[in-house]
């Protein structure tokens, strides 16, 4: 099993210099090499550039910039141009696939952010002085840097990257290890309906409230924002230190709320994950959730449209996306995989529609967003209730149906 890890690294001035240098030479590789795969392909005859080419010319660059290209791993920079090679295969598979092609872009310094190490002891070394009570990790090009470890690492290290969010410097880790003890069997079953009123809501009829953090952020987001927005109207060679503390005001503010959705969404999963042996939960395709709504052309007046809800549906997705259904499903299979519980996911059509006692369906059934009646034989129940019974059920029948 492969697992994640992610510490604060605290590291000197000079050390947060060389950092940022190493940050800023990758990212003027993977320029580089973008614009070297845009010129074969516009100038000579659509000629494409693969990752064997570009990589086997990095000696030559590094003997011709040995103080900005020379100084750093050469496996953290072939790692750079499989990130630009992932890029354009990402571009490719979207253009065969017929979505929005989304060709790959030029990264300013701010906006590469990451550079990976494809193996510890390769121009890294993690917890590189085992004997000093303080946990270091080593760069190459910038030194032993203290790392503040809140939980120990299992397993063997596979891969080590940088990364840097605002002011703040952050080492991830991959660590191989064997498939952990799984949870005792708790013999219980559960269904969870997810929604915006509650974050979701079991088949037993227990409701997790929804936390809204971007909601009850909006009071200080709005003007920091709004602060920022002013200081972008200034020429970019005129913006001075306020500016920059704008910038770093809303980021601060944003990377609170991501912190306070993923603490409430590992909460919630282990609780889940430790309570039942089964979780059956909706197939929700988020992203087509939170598109926005087609324009409606006016047919008796050229040029303009006809209201359509967009509006409406904009409000929605945000709250769609400040619930964080997406994060929080990865980290409940996540948990799940480790502890040994099975996760289903089933059709989420007519779940909160179809009566649990009866099987009449019917949109009728539903006449309020909480009250679920349905008109066939009468029952009586909390709309969410009704969904996460429906899942339970259909989470069942995929399970037995599932050695077949």
């Amino acid at each position: 099993m492969i697992r994640a890890y992610k510490f604060l690294m605290r590291p000197t001035a000079s050390q947060q210099a060389a950092l940022g240098e190493m940050l800023r030479d990758h990212c003027s590789l993977y320029n580089g090499a973008l614009q070297e795969r845009r010129d074969a392909y516009r100038h000579a005859s659509k000629t494409s550039i693969k990752y064997g080419q570009q990589s086997a010319q990095l000696k030559d660059i590094r003997a011709f910039d040995p103080e900005r290209q020379g100084r750093w791993s050469f496996s953290s920079q072939q790692a750079t141009l499989r990130r630009l090679d992932k890029a354009f295969a990402a571009f490719f598979r979207r253009v065969k696939c017929g979505d929005k092609p989304g060709y790959p872009r030029f990264r300013g310094v701010n906006w590469f952010d990451t550079v990976d190490f494809p193996k510890d002891g390769d121009g890294c070394r993690w917890d590189s002085t085992p004997h000093d009570p303080v946990i270091r990790v080593r760069f190459q090009g910038v030194g032993h840097v203290k790392v503040n470890q809140h939980r120990p690492v299992a397993g063997k290290v596979k891969t080590v990257s940088v990364k840097r969010e605002g002011k703040r410097w952050y080492v991830v880790l991959t660590a191989e290890h064997a498939q952990p003890e799984t949870l005792p069997a708790t013999g219980s079953v559960v269904g969870i309906d997810m929604g915006i009123a509650s974050f979701l809501t079991t088949s037993n009829g227990e409701h997790v409230e929804n936390p809204r953090h971007a909601r009850k952020a909006a009071a200080k987001l709005e003007p920091a924002q709004q602060k920022l927005s002013r200081f972008g109207r200034v020429r970019r060679d005129k913006r001075t230190a306020n500016h920059q503390r704008a910038v770093q005001r809303v980021a601060d503010l944003h990377r609170k709320v991501r912190r306070q959705r993923l603490d409430h969404a590992h909460k919630t999963a282990l609780g889940l994950v430790r309570d039942h042996d089964l979780i059956a939960h909706e197939d929700l395709k988020i992203r087509n959730m939170v598109k926005a709504p087609t324009p409606k052309p006016d047919p008796e007046t050229p040029g303009s449209f006809l209201p359509n809800g967009s509006a409406a549906k904009a409000g929605l997705n945000h709250s769609i996306s400040d619930a964080g259904w997406g994060v929080f499903l990865t980290i409940l299979h996540a948990k799940a995989e480790s502890a040994g519980r099975n996760v289903i996911a089933v059709d989420p059509r007519n779940t909160s529609r179809t009566c649990p006692e009866c099987g009449h369906v019917s949109a009728e059934n539903r006449p309020t967003q909480e009250k679920f009646h349905c008109v066939s034989c009468g029952h009586l129940a909390h709309a969410d209730t009704v969904g996460a019974l429906n899942v339970l059920r259909a989470g069942l029948v995929r399970r037995e149906a599932a050695p077949a």
